[in-house]
């Protein structure tokens, strides 16, 4: 009987330290798709020499990047979305309470950047994350605002932002504009934010982007008949 008992516990404990080296594992992979995501993005800003050392890594030297620099992120992309597919396969979505924080943002980060029908497949299972509180609600809020955008729809919390070349009228020159993608009911957007999350107004937001905050309909958007 001793034995028995003792083989059982052997049995979990080397079965809880599979489980353990696993979420080790899967913590750090996505640690690392995390960082790839993010930092190539933020070079796009900041494309210092202080990243020589990450690109290189990565297989590209600055000048590379500076030449070449969304095809490289578009790449990287696919890769990321690749192994993101594999782990959510495996083990659903790796929330808050699988990897903690902020690893619990990374596979999010990837779907977001994805093509409308990546989100669109995995769009539910991001909502049932946030609600389940394995994701904050205001990354929900994000990703069905993009998807609302990349469906030509109005967006419920005004986190996306859209951009195009229009026509200065006063000067002739052709610029690149930026602007707050059509919400659907602008009136309460701030209420509905503040629900949700956020602390900032639509206002203070697109201030944050550069943008000054316009209510356009998706008629002036799509037939690209606004200022």
């Amino acid at each position: 009987m001793k034995k028995i008992i003792l083989l059982i516990f052997l049995i979990h404990f080397t079965t809880s330290c599979k489980r353990k080296i696993n979420k080790e594992a899967l913590k750090k992979e996505l640690d690392s798709i995390y960082n790839v995501d993010q930092t190539f993005r933020y070079l796009l800003n900041s494309p210092t020499k202080n990243y020589k050392k990450f690109l290189k890594e990565q297989g590209y030297t600055l000048e590379e990047f500076q030449k070449k620099k969304w095809v490289i992120i578009n790449k990287h992309d696919s890769l990321n979305q690749i192994k993101v597919e594999s782990i959510i396969k495996k083990n659903g979505y790796p929330g808050k309470s699988l990897v903690g924080e902020p690893t619990n943002k990374a596979a999010w980060y990837v779907i977001q950047h994805s093509r409308k029908n990546i989100i669109e497949k995995h769009f539910t299972l991001i909502e049932k994350a946030g609600k389940q509180k394995e994701i904050p609600m205001t990354l929900v809020a994000m990703m069905q605002d993009r998807l609302l955008m990349y469906q030509k729809k109005e967006q419920i919390y005004g986190t996306q932002a859209s951009g195009r070349e229009i026509k200065n009228n006063k000067t002739g020159k052709i610029e690149w504009k930026y602007f707050i993608w059509p919400i659907k009911n602008p009136e309460k957007v701030n209420e509905l934010r503040k629900a949700i999350g956020y602390k900032n107004t639509i206002e203070e937001y697109a201030q944050s982007m550069d943008i000054v905050y316009k209510k356009l309909t998706l008629d002036q958007v799509i037939n690209q008949n606004h200022q």
